[in-house]
């Protein structure tokens, strides 16, 4: 089993804090959740399901080996999960996205789905509803495909496009799926207003990876289908008047809050084992 399942297991939450990589370019700053971010459905029996074990090496620069060193960043995570659960707007799906590329929507995604997964009473689908650029397949070390395109375009099911994994028996993952020229016109569709209905009524929560809000039509399309809205900021990426425009687009009762990613520690924090946060 990889390092990064031992740490979650350990810390009960998902442990991200990012470290320099040249193979990724990320940065060496840790993760930090900043804003008011805030029971589980019978999944089905349905034997066409895939059961996989996760591969992360190409999240491994990422995660760290010791859980010791990093239960702060593990902490964040389990914030951003409470206030989720206890939300009063009760989202059941929930669309994660971002200014900019770059800003770490896809990772915070995964670690918002798993860190949920870890309730015993959760059933928790992650979706990578990127179609342009998906990434979670990639990260995670499974097929891509049959997945949300599939789906969509009648060539597979649900149940034959989700994966479920042995580390975390209560995450499923449904992938992007084989790529399409016609992703806005899929997400535009009665097909996909059904689907997302038919997913919130499978899962106590779905999480949706969906693309920069301020480069495509798609993020639109998600996210007026969802119940909530999370932002995912990076200090050192993010253009600064975007993120002004999405954040007063975004309609108040369905913002959740913001993740800053990516923060170097706050001058003001106790000590560097304290990572700040507020809320809304």
């Amino acid at each position: 089993m990889s390092k990064i399942f031992e740490v979650m297991r350990k810390d009960g939450a998902i442990n991200i804090e990012e470290v320099h990589d040249e193979r990724s370019g990320l940065p060496n700053a840790p993760i930090e959740q900043f804003a008011g971010l805030t029971g589980a459905p019978d999944v089905g029996s349905q034997e066409t399901e895939r059961l996989v074990s996760l591969r992360v090496s190409a999240l491994a620069p990422i995660f760290p080996a010791s859980a010791e060193s990093h239960s702060a960043a593990a902490e964040q995570y389990r914030i951003i999960r409470t206030k989720i659960l206890h939300s009063a707007k009760k989202p059941r799906s929930i669309v994660v996205s971002s200014a900019c590329a770059g800003d770490g929507k896809t990772v915070t995604s995964i670690n918002i789905a798993a860190s949920l997964s870890l309730k015993s009473t959760a059933s928790v689908l992650l979706l990578d509803a990127d179609l342009r650029k998906p990434r979670i397949a990639e990260l995670l070390g499974i097929n891509v495909a049959p997945g949300l395109t599939d789906v969509l375009s009648g060539r597979a099911s649900l149940a034959e496009a989700i994966t479920r994994t042995r580390e975390f028996p209560t995450l499923s993952i449904l992938t992007s799926g084989e790529k399409t020229q016609n992703a806005t016109e899929l997400l535009d569709s009665e097909q996909w207003r059904r689907l997302i209905e038919e997913m919130k009524d499978r899962f106590s929560t779905v999480i949706m990876d969906a693309p920069p809000a301020a480069v495509l039509a798609d993020y639109d399309l998600l996210q007026s289908t969802a119940d909530g809205v999370i932002l995912v900021v990076r200090p050192d990426n993010t253009d600064r008047t975007a993120c002004a425009k999405i954040l007063q687009s975004i309609a108040k009762e369905k913002f959740l809050g913001v993740v800053l990613n990516c923060v170097p520690e706050w001058l003001l924090s106790k000590s560097s084992d304290y990572y700040y946060y507020a809320t809304k």
